[in-house]
């Protein structure tokens, strides 16, 4: 009995020993976790940045074949995507500048490629948004580039002025897009409206294959140069640009001051000679409930990442934070502003 009784007290005073030492080898993690929490708050506290929640962003652009698209394919996929940290962005096809600016006002967008006319007319509640009146929840980023107004035909349709358009089958952009407003004001410093001519509403694309097939007579198309519709369509027809005076352009900028003259040169298509136009400007719209931290970063990557506009289309080129603010047409997001006022 002796000896079982002091093999069982040796065991349990080895039990105990194992005991102590996997304590000490094994120590409560709660602490541990506190510890690092504690070293977060610490941080925080001591003024480091905190991480963006992760957040997901719409940018609206415009039909396949025009300049809207790859630009803004680029924002989202090479800029905001690469340099914006924690955000998500996804590029669209869309109406473009009319339906952008809806999509803006009623959320279902956050950033949008516009015209500068067409944003001014939504924020004042003119013109084509007269019925809805002014709209509000959108803000500018920045002026982008000229978008030329071409009205592109057949080299041998026989259309040379505005007012040969009487009578044809003329594409006129989707319905109330940025082309299309401007093909309403152009006719209408000619005299003309849509009783004059059979109006067709079609992307730039549609409108391109159209002119190939012989199925409409000359299209309004409102984009940079060089725009892919027309170049595709080049490739297979020879085309001519119609021209407008110097003298109309003068009326149209008297009544809408968002244009100016533009000279399209003949080698941006191979056409016989220069072509007299009018402009208005592409610009980068912001939903105003856009938080302004974000919407620092997005401006500040695009103007240290221009490059990747450009590689997307000869126009980002002309993307420059010098121009940046050149016509901008309704107020700049805070955001964007506080980037300004540090350059």
């Amino acid at each position: 009995m002796k000896k079982v009784s002091y093999l069982m007290m040796l065991a349990l005073a080895l039990m105990l020993v194992l005991a102590a030492c996997g304590g000490a080898a094994d120590p409560d993690p709660a602490p541990a976790d506190d510890a690092e929490e504690t070293g977060e708050e610490t941080e925080a506290e001591g003024g480091e940045a905190t991480t963006r929640e992760f957040t997901d962003i719409t940018v609206m652009t415009g039909g396949e074949q025009g300049t809207y698209f790859p630009l803004g394919a680029a924002l989202a996929n090479n800029i905001i995507n690469v340099h914006v940290e924690n955000v998500d962005a996804a590029s669209f096809s869309s109406g473009a500048s009319v339906a952008n600016i809806n999509s803006l006002v009623d959320g279902d967008a956050d950033l949008a490629l516009v015209q500068n006319d067409v944003a001014f007319f939504a924020s004042e509640g003119i013109n084509m948004f007269e019925e809805a009146g002014a709209l509000e929840g959108f803000q500018g980023i920045a002026t982008l580039y000229p978008e030329v107004i071409q009205i592109i035909t057949a080299a041998d349709s026989g259309i040379e002025t505005v007012e040969d358009l009487v009578g044809k089958r003329v594409a006129v952009g989707d319905l109330g897009s940025g082309a299309e407003i401007n093909a309403r004001q152009i006719l209408e410093v000619h005299g003309l409206s849509y009783d004059d001519i059979s109006e067709e509403y079609m992307s730039f694309g549609d409108a391109a294959g159209s002119i190939q097939d012989g199925n409409i007579d000359a299209a309004f198309i409102t984009a940079g140069l060089p725009t892919g519709a027309v170049e595709a369509l080049k490739a297979t027809k020879e085309i001519s640009l119609v021209s407008i005076s110097a003298e109309k352009i003068a009326e149209l900028s008297a009544a809408y001051p968002y244009y100016t003259e533009f000279t399209v040169p003949a080698d941006a298509y191979g056409t016989a000679g220069d072509t007299t136009t009018a402009a208005v400007l592409a610009m980068l719209a912001v939903s105003a409930d856009m938080d302004e931290d974000l919407v620092y970063d997005i401006t500040k990557a695009m103007f240290e990442n221009t490059d990747a506009f450009s590689n997307a289309h000869q126009q980002g080129n002309n993307i420059t934070l010098e121009s940046a603010l050149d016509g901008m047409s309704i107020p700049v997001h805070p955001g964007a502003q506080r980037y300004y006022d540090e350059q």
